[in-house]
């Protein structure tokens, strides 16, 4: 597929290091901080994923429940994420671009519809948490046609039968998840096993582009370089809400953690 993700995991590659991909909710603090605050992070990260607000979060924990609340509570909309996408994407530091979310958002716009205004703005790919496989198998197709990227999500749990039948029908991005746990959790298992998991994956199709999720901070981040690259949500969106608590400004404070983070991984 023809698509700024994939180039980008080909250009990393070249780089030796894992793609450094963050998680910010897109509305928080308020539509003009959130788009100021992901076009300074993008300095610093390869990929972004933008989350869609949803007041009935299935996997999301308390950190990105509360940043969700503050978005909804200024009244986000979805036409207001796709026209701050579409400001997003004319930023000279504008990195390949993740909407992240649930189906019901999808739903009442129309599948159709949705992927083709995800293309006219410039979105590179979708992660729908509700929508697995092989239910999401149209929708994934639906992108595909459009050059849109859809992330498959494969869990610890996912039987050998069920991943290899995941990893076929994949397109360029998988996201491992991490351990079970909501995000935010304190990683679980250890970044041996963790790896360990993501060489099998890697064995049926060495060419897939494998992101781990959950559980990923600065003091954890380092010990899994050898992943094609490692996304930080609910420690950055905390970073956010306590600097907002503390009456300290967010986008600095959100900047200088991907800084840090960065650092960990080159």
């Amino acid at each position: 597929m023809n698509n700024l993700i994939n180039k980008t995991f080909l250009k990393l590659k070249k780089e030796n290091r894992p793609a450094l991909v963050t998680y910010t909710v897109a509305g928080d603090p308020n539509k003009n901080q959130s788009l100021t605050l992901l076009k300074n992070i993008s300095k610093h990260v390869d990929i972004v994923e933008w989350g869609f607000p949803h007041n009935c979060p299935t996997a999301d924990g308390k950190e990105i429940q509360n940043s969700s609340y503050r978005a909804l509570e200024n009244g986000i909309k979805l036409n207001d994420i796709f026209n701050l996408v579409k400001k997003y994407k004319k930023d000279k530091n504008a990195k390949p671009l993740i909407l992240m979310g649930y189906y019901q958002m999808v739903f009442n716009y129309g599948e159709e519809r949705f992927v083709n205004k995800c293309k006219q703005v410039g979105v590179d790919g979708l992660i729908i948490v509700d929508l697995i496989w092989p239910y999401n198998k149209k929708f994934a197709n639906l992108c595909k046609k459009k050059s849109v990227c859809f992330v498959q999500l494969i869990a610890p749990t996912t039987t050998n039968q069920r991943m290899l039948r995941i990893i076929k029908d994949s397109h360029d991005m998988i996201y491992y998840i991490s351990m079970l746990s909501t995000t935010g959790g304190k990683l679980k298992v250890t970044p041996k096993t963790i790896l360990k998991n993501l060489n099998k994956i890697k064995k049926i199709n060495k060419n897939k582009n494998i992101v781990v999720g959950f559980g990923i901070t600065d003091k954890t981040i380092s010990s899994l370089k050898k992943a094609d690259g490692l996304v930080v949500g609910s420690a950055l969106v905390k970073t956010i809400t306590d600097s907002l608590n503390q009456k300290r400004n967010p986008l600095i404070a959100a900047e200088k953690m991907v800084k840090k983070l960065k650092s960990k991984i080159i």
